[in-house]
């Protein structure tokens, strides 16, 4: 059988808003079976989520190829939807790279990042599941293009995941339409010193400028109540490093392992509504392993 696994995304990492994104070790997999007459979709996801053709992956390769034969597909996923992990953006990828794989029989990751990214609207999401770790975006009007930032590779994700859904469109009505000058300077500023920060191996500084947006974290932190409750308790205990992951309301963390379990040991006290989770970063984006039968 063939099988495509693709990871989590975490967007923004404060300061790069719509334009930085990282994978994280939390997978949507689809394990493509036998030849049908009509696409069938066998997930855990319930009656909302469709089984056919009009299911989200299905309707994505087909944007490949829309004569692909049909295949029955199994589809699981460790990511929550609706909770800042990226879990639409996994899916397009998922189903990009299944239309490529059925139609063409490879994948040409730069051209399914382009085609991901129009499906999407940004790149920041899509870049880190189809290239892995830590990604900056640019786009320009004939292409979009990924650079990997070089991460500390001993640094994992303290991932808190609140019980209630946030919805994308909601978390970008909270924003502002206009930003002024000195706000538009520094947050370019600060976030061209968190690329130095990420070559540079200054693994301090770079902790300590994830927490320095002032675009989109001060105006979603009311949607999700929880964020600035971690951070602070988090500083509580000396740890820089904590961001709203995408559109929120999960919380991220980057922390050395024996960081991020001290702080998972002083979180779980504060018995907040929502999991816990201690994430690898996922290095290598989405991977196709086996064969059609």
């Amino acid at each position: 059988m063939l099988t495509i696994t693709v990871p989590a995304s975490s967007a923004n990492l404060g300061l790069g808003f719509d334009c930085l994104g990282l994978a994280l070790d939390l997978n949507l997999t689809v394990t493509v079976g036998q030849k049908t007459t009509q696409w069938e979709v066998i997930h855990p996801f319930g009656v909302d989520i469709p089984a056919d053709r009009h299911n989200l992956i299905v309707k994505t390769a087909l944007l490949v190829d829309p004569e692909i034969q049909p295949h029955q597909l199994t589809v699981t996923s460790d990511i929550p939807l609706a909770r800042g992990l990226g879990s639409s953006s996994s899916a397009l990828v998922a189903g990009l790279a299944l239309g490529h794989f059925l139609a063409e029989g490879k994948i040409n990751r730069q051209q399914l990042l382009g085609e991901a990214a129009a499906l999407e609207g940004h790149p920041d999401n899509v870049s880190p599941t189809i290239f892995g770790g830590l990604q900056l975006t640019n786009e320009d009007f004939h292409d979009v293009k990924s650079t990997r930032l070089p991460l500390d590779d001993d640094l994992i994700a303290f991932t808190f995941i609140p019980n209630y859904p946030l919805k994308t469109d909601e978390a970008r009505a909270a924003l502002p339409a206009e930003y002024g000058r000195k706000t538009a300077t520094l947050q370019a500023e600060r976030l061209a010193n968190l690329v130095v920060a990420a070559f540079q191996n200054d693994l301090t500084a770079f902790q300590h400028l994830v927490e320095k947006d002032l675009v989109h974290e001060p105006y979603r932190a009311k949607l999700a109540p929880e964020f600035l409750t971690i951070r602070k308790f988090a500083h509580e205990h000396g740890l820089a490093g904590t961001y709203l992951s995408g559109a929120g309301p999960t919380v991220v963390s980057l922390q050395k392992p024996a960081d991020a379990k001290r702080l998972e040991s002083a979180v779980q006290a504060l018995n907040l509504d929502g999991e816990i989770k201690l994430l690898s970063l996922q290095q290598s984006g989405f991977q196709v392993s086996g064969h059609l039968n």
